[in-house]
């Protein structure tokens, strides 16, 4: 059993474990998908570790995207240099954005922009502090959660983000992560057809006499179509740690499970019910109760229900469960699951020696 811990009786529960040798060894997976660590701009929300983020630098990864600011400031912690927060900033976050390039002023920071109006925010904020706004054009093929449609507008306002004098624009951010075929020429297909709008945007952009800009393409389920992709930078992040609803939705991805959660059974309220210390608090419970966790080490089950602490699990061989018990379970989700702890056990030659902080669950670090 690759994933039991030699000294787990020392081990608090419930607890995320992370095991580093998998860690490597699907960072190394990610630069061969891509063809090299140059391509990828991978996104740091799925583990949120200033330690994995090194392990991408001492791999040759150099390029990061962020969900947060946060998460940038955590990334650069680690000693990331060029850095995409994958929002567009509003508000205060515009101001916590020019508070971050002047903190760490070695660092590359970029932000998407999807409207005139938030260019114009941009502009005013860093004109006032004599700065640049490093800036992606964040462009809707398709998910419609964010970005500017491809329609005939677009091009104007790459125009003016061009225009300017206090933004330099980099490039397009495009994420087509709607797309989530189990048959990967299924998926290759629906992604290309969605990117062939993409595609004239960027012939209509060299007609205007702009250089070619960068393209920064989807996520992890778009990963190995976009591979495929000349000049195109892919942004994978779940591929890190991986999951069990991504293992069974991208069968074609050779990733490992690299982070699990130790639960342990605390009750044994009736027959053919057990409990265990794994509530809401302890994996990622956005989806339905089927699609929580997979136990490695448990067969004949079914979770029934969790609250805050508990979770409570119908089991087939009820009598061979004993309190106490470790049980070891792949999340379906792993980023957000990663969100709801502090610390994380490391495991390494299948003993934990010591604990990653997961510094950018934070909202705030320094800036």
């Amino acid at each position: 059993m690759w994933y039991k811990v030699n000294n787990e009786k020392e081990l608090d529960s419930p607890s995320l474990l992370i095991y580093q040798e998998r860690v490597k060894q699907n960072i190394e997976k990610m630069i061969a998908i891509a063809g090299s660590a140059e391509r990828l701009f991978t996104h740091v929300k799925t583990n949120k570790m200033p330690e994995v983020v090194k392990m991408m630098l001492e791999a040759g990864i150099t390029k990061f995207k962020c969900a947060t600011i946060a998460e940038a400031e955590m990334t650069a912690i680690a000693g990331g240099k060029y850095i995409l927060i994958s929002h567009q900033l509003v508000g205060p976050k515009i101001e916590r954005l020019i508070r971050l390039r002047q903190k760490y002023p070695d660092v590359f920071f970029a932000s998407l922009i999807d409207c005139s109006e938030n260019a114009d925010a941009h502009q005013a904020a860093f004109s006032k502090n004599n700065l640049i706004s490093d800036v992606f054009l964040d462009v809707n093929n398709g998910m419609d959660r964010s970005g500017h449609p491809l329609n005939e507008e677009i091009l104007g306002l790459y125009k003016k983000l061009n225009s300017l004098p206090n933004l330099k624009i980099h490039g397009l951010h495009v994420y087509d992560g709607h797309l989530r075929a189990i048959d990967f020429e299924e998926r290759k297909h629906q992604i290309d057809a969605g990117f062939i709008d993409v595609k004239h945007f960027l012939e209509a952009i060299e007609s205007e006499g702009f250089p070619k800009p960068m393209v920064i393409a989807g996520g992890t389920p778009a990963f190995t179509s976009h591979a495929l992709r000349e000049a195109t930078f892919c942004s994978p992040g779940t591929c890190v740690l991986w999951d069990w609803g991504y293992g069974d939705k991208l069968p074609e991805q050779p990733f490992e499970y690299a982070a699990l959660i130790l639960t342990r059974v605390i009750s044994k309220p009736t027959k053919g019910l057990v409990t265990i210390d794994m509530g809401h608090k302890a994996v990622a419970a956005e989806n339905l109760i089927d699609k929580r966790i997979r136990f490695l080490n448990l067969d004949g089950y079914e979770l029934l229900s969790q609250s805050e602490e508990h979770g409570v699990l119908a089991v087939k061989e009820w009598d061979s469960v004993k309190v106490g018990d470790v049980l070891y379970g792949v999340p379906y989700h792993v980023c957000p699951t990663v969100n709801l702890y502090d610390e994380a056990y490391v495991v390494k030659n299948k003993n934990v020696n010591e604990t990653w902080q997961v510094l950018g669950r934070k909202r705030k670090i320094n800036v």
